[in-house]
């Protein structure tokens, strides 16, 4: 689903419309992974959300590649005959060689064909293709990991059906193959051995071995130059799969990767510095007025309210007015995706706003699946209850309409003390008597099948935040993902992000970060880390991040402590902002939605396939980098009205009212919105690489960023 934005905020003003100067009629993009129409992880949210611009450049001569899955084709895809006929007789020749490939639509923007391979179909041929690759590169795949063995599978059928392209074609075609990480890589290997026609392109998310030894609490950024790789990919026992992965890097046209701390990393563990880093964007949906996705926030702060007035019930002793709502999200890594550290900065947090007097409550949510059996019972309790109290509100409040419909009927003030009988005073005590509770208001939502070892649990027990009505920090532990059809907390992943007011994600390894991504596009400030793509990327194009809701925690400099500190002082000082602040802050993050936008991000893949083309296709195509005589892309500059900081805009006496911070802090959103836009450093228009079509026609040039 595209994410909304403002239409009245700044646009890019330097952003154009990319020139596509070279011909593309005779040239053929498959892009090959094995999330495409088969959700696993992220990739999936990268190919999805990327079609549509793929789609818009190549038309007809677009072609995802993926495995067939009977579940995910029949909500995702439309089959349907193929279109192409050089593909409809690659097709027919593989079904009539004993495979089972398919061909349609997917059902997402842009509807881009699909071409599905059927991996256990052609499971009979596994040891022959596995003793065909020990012979190629002596790499050896274990009987027993089955994930292994389905990216051996689907390599092979990969490399089969673009080798069978390109003999099927009439004249030498000018494929183009983009794979997604290891486990689509192995057919990349493939047809460079076999030495097809096809200009190779290999993009790692995020490195095998690095997510394993992060995983394994290492320091790992500061010994990337120091590690054994082979050796550790050996005592993990995925040295097969860290084979194909770097085979697969080493022998593509164009190696990419998704961001610059990324690259650092593939540089060490992969042995090959990426050729160009092609981060990841989202598809982003305008509004018509700026003020649109303010009340989208306001809306659906209200339903998380309503949920936390039930979860709450009988210890409802703080202002919800005064409630902020933070949270984390993703995968359950409990340290790679900074958790434990959140949560230690949550505990300093709360003794600072006790200690302060703050009437800030801050409740902070944990939206990471985890093994369950079942809704918590006392949390489907405290909803029940709410929904009863609002029921008897309302039987209560229709009598006493009619009672005073009545008596103006007739003429007459109604007699205030005659309003509510006792019928009414007993409904009510009623009420208020089974919102009495003996227990704490519970910590999990669920009921954990590992408890007493589960790391989220286990911290919280340490640091004693039991959400007792002493705490001004509390915490919800929701181990599943949000859903709209949920009796609980029925909203979906994106109503709830609008009804927060700031993500939290102090992670130690993330090669990009879709949530804080996310985030921002919806105009929610976020905290994230200079180890994260996302927060190296917003670093590099923002002068002074903080002043548009984009706090970078140092991960990388600074030790455990240290960051912990810095995340407290983050966190301590959002919480001192007042109301009007946040929402300054919240134009302002929502503001930097363009550099998010696949319209300009996808550049850098546009980049990459033409590196590929002049690689791969020399006698064809030509391509001349030049370096850059600044730093690539948009750079936002300071704010240029006054930050919304509460340190920076403090006034000279401690106490002040809020109509002398309203009269002394003026701010003009379009005014500054306008400022903006002149001061935003464009990117820069020297031609940084030069692209030449020589096939027989005049040359024909193309800049790429």
């Amino acid at each position: 689903m595209p994410l909304a934005r403002s239409l009245s905020v700044t646009s890019l003003s330097g952003l154009e419309e990319w020139d596509e100067e070279f011909e593309l009629e005779d040239a053929v993009l498959f892009e090959i992974a094995w999330e495409v129409a088969n959700k696993v992880g992220g990739i999936y949210t990268v190919i999805q959300t990327k079609a549509r611009l793929t789609a818009e450049e190549w038309g007809e001569n677009y072609f995802l590649v993926g495995p067939y899955v009977e579940s995910n084709v029949r909500t995702q895809v439309e089959l349907i005959e193929p279109t192409n006929p050089v593909l409809k007789r690659t097709i027919d020749k593989m079904n009539s060689s004993g495979c089972k490939v398919y061909f349609g639509r997917w059902l997402i923007e842009g509807s881009p064909y699909v071409v599905l391979i059927d991996v256990g179909f052609t499971a009979w041929s596994l040891d022959r293709w596995k003793s065909e690759l020990w012979d190629l590169g002596a790499i050896g795949v274990p009987w027993f990991d089955r994930e292994a063995n389905d990216a051996v599978l689907f390599g092979f059928l990969t490399a089969w059906l673009l080798g069978e392209f390109a003999a099927q074609s009439e004249e030498p075609p000018h494929i183009v193959a983009h794979f997604h990480e290891w486990l689509a890589g192995l057919g990349l290997v493939l047809c460079r051995k076999r030495q097809l026609p096809v200009a190779t392109i290999f993009t790692t998310h995020a490195t095998l071995l690095g997510r394993y030894l992060c995983a394994g609490s290492v320091d790992f950024y500061n010994n990337l130059s120091k590690f054994n790789v082979d050796k550790e990919a050996g005592d993990r026992q995925i040295y097969h799969r860290y084979c194909l992965e770097r085979a697969a890097a080493h022998c593509a046209h164009v190696f990419t990767t998704v961001s610059q701390i990324t690259a650092i990393e593939a540089e060490h563990l992969l042995k090959r510095k990426p050729d160009i880093v092609t981060p990841n964007g989202l598809n982003v949906k305008k509004f018509s007025a700026m003020h649109e996705f303010q009340n989208l926030h306001a809306q659906s702060k209200s339903r998380i309210q309503e949920f936390v007035r039930g979860h709450f019930y009988g210890h409802l002793d703080f202002n919800l007015d005064k409630c902020l709502f933070l949270f984390i999200a993703g995968r359950y890594e409990f340290s790679n995706k900074g958790a434990d550290i959140f949560l230690e900065a949550l505990a300093r947090l709360n003794y600072l706003l006790r200690v302060n007097h703050s009437d800030v409550t801050v409740i902070t949510f944990f939206i990471m699946p985890a093994r369950t059996n079942n809704f918590n019972v006392e949390t489907l309790k405290g909803q029940a209850v709410r929904k009863q109290l609002w029921d008897t509100a309302h039987t209560v409040k229709e009598r006493f309409g009619k009672k005073l419909y009545e008596s103006l009927l007739v003429g007459q003030l109604p007699d205030v003390a005659k309003m509510l009988d006792k019928e009414d005073f007993t409904i009510m005590k009623r009420a208020i008597f089974a919102t009495q509770r003996q227990s704490q208001p519970p910590i999990c939502t669920h009921n954990m099948l590992d408890d007493s070892s589960d790391p989220i649990l286990n911290s919280v027990r340490r640091i004693g935040l039991f959400n007792s009505s002493a705490d001004r920090v509390k915490i919800i532990f929701h181990p599943e993902f949000l859903s709209s059809t949920s009796p609980l907390l029925p909203m979906d992943y994106e109503e709830f992000v609008r009804g927060c007011h700031l993500g939290v994600f102090p992670s130690y390894y993330e090669p990009w970060g879709y949530t804080p991504a996310e985030c921002t596009v919806m105009g929610i400030p976020s905290i994230s880390t200079n180890l994260s793509g996302f927060g190296c990327f917003m670093e590099e194009h923002i002068a002074d991040p903080s002043a548009y809701g984009i706090y970078i925690l140092d991960r990388r400099y600074k030790g455990v402590d240290e960051s912990c500190n810095q995340l407290t002082s983050f966190l301590f000082q959002f919480c001192k902002q007042s109301r009007r602040q946040r929402i300054i802050q919240r134009n302002r993050t929502e503001r930097l939605s363009d550099l998010l936008d696949w319209r300009y991000l996808g550049r850098y893949y546009i980049a990459a396939r033409h590196m590929a083309l002049a690689k791969a296709f020399p006698d064809t195509f030509i391509y001349e980098p030049h370096e850059p005589s600044s730093a690539t892309g948009f750079r936002y500059p300071r704010p240029a009205s006054v930050p919304p900081s509460p340190s920076l805009s403090r006034h000279s006496s401690p106490h002040h009212s809020e109509a002398e911070e309203d009269e002394d802090e003026r701010y003009d959103e379009d005014l500054e919105a306008e400022k903006d836009r002149v001061n935003i450093r464009q990117p820069y228009t020297n031609d940084t690489s030069i692209l030449q079509f020589t096939s027989g026609i005049p040359h024909k040039l193309c800049s790429c960023v």
